[in-house]
């Protein structure tokens, strides 16, 4: 029996110091996100963030990306506030790294350009927003004020694609961040935001391609709340329709 290929989902690593089961520093996927990635039917394939001294070649990242029939966005640690024109670094900002940032922001720009079907989660909710000329508070005020290890309803925007892919209009969220959006990027919308205004999700008006940024972690829950695991459907019919 002739079996489908499934759709290359191309996933950006993450840049780790230390991995259990390695010598050295790694570069790493959340399990959870590429097995939800796996359930959807897709193929991930974590992607090398090549943008040495902080410099990527948009022509050769658009080549890369290319040969993917989708890309994920994942979570990570902080952009580098000078990236959407911050001064100073809140002393909470963590775990900036340039050359992640560089890919990062490159990859986002190249895949909206290509009309690859995208899904951006947390970091990668603000790499598309950044890329996008959008702006970002660096720190949601401290512990009981930021949304680190908290699980949340959001409320989604009826119409918008992140609400017709869940089929709610209200989510539980499973959240990890200390930052969020401030200003949003050019074509930008907002079509999910937490009971205290905090801007949760984000769409393209007009975009050509398949395209949700989820600024939670829908991966920590996907595997028992259908809801979460429908946007990891989405994105992989979205890339299977895009072959």
């Amino acid at each position: 029996m002739t079996r489908v290929p499934r759709p290359l989902i191309g996933v950006p690593a993450r840049f780790s110091a230390s991995a259990s089961a390695l010598r050295h520093a790694a570069e790493v996927n959340a399990r959870a996100l590429v097995e939800a990635v796996w359930r959807a039917g897709g193929e991930p394939v974590t992607i090398h963030p090549y943008a040495p001294g902080g410099a990527c070649d948009p022509d050769l990242t658009a080549a890369r990306l290319a040969r993917f029939d989708g890309v994920l966005l994942p979570g990570g640690g902080d952009l580098a506030p000078h990236r959407y024109g911050a001064g100073e670094a809140h002393e909470t900002v963590y775990d900036v790294d340039d050359e992640q940032d560089a890919f990062d922001l490159e990859a986002a720009r190249q895949a909206l350009a290509l009309r690859l079907p995208l899904l951006a989660v947390c970091r990668g909710l603000q790499v598309v927003n950044t890329a996008l000329g959008g702006t970002l508070h660096q720190d949601m005020g401290g512990p009981g004020r930021d949304h680190r290890h908290v699980r949340h309803p959001v409320s989604l925007a009826p119409g918008s694609a992140v609400a017709a892919v869940t089929g709610a209009d209200k989510v539980e969220a499973s959240c990890y961040h200390h930052q969020h959006v401030d200003r949003l990027g050019d074509g930008l919308v907002a079509t999910a935001r937490a009971a205290d205004g905090t801007i949760e999700a984000v769409e393209a008006a007009g975009a050509g391609g398949w395209f949700v940024a989820v600024q939670w972690h829908p991966e920590d829950t996907a595997h028992q709340d259908p809801a979460q695991q429908r946007l990891f459907d989405a994105l992989v019919r979205a890339a299977h329709d895009n072959r």
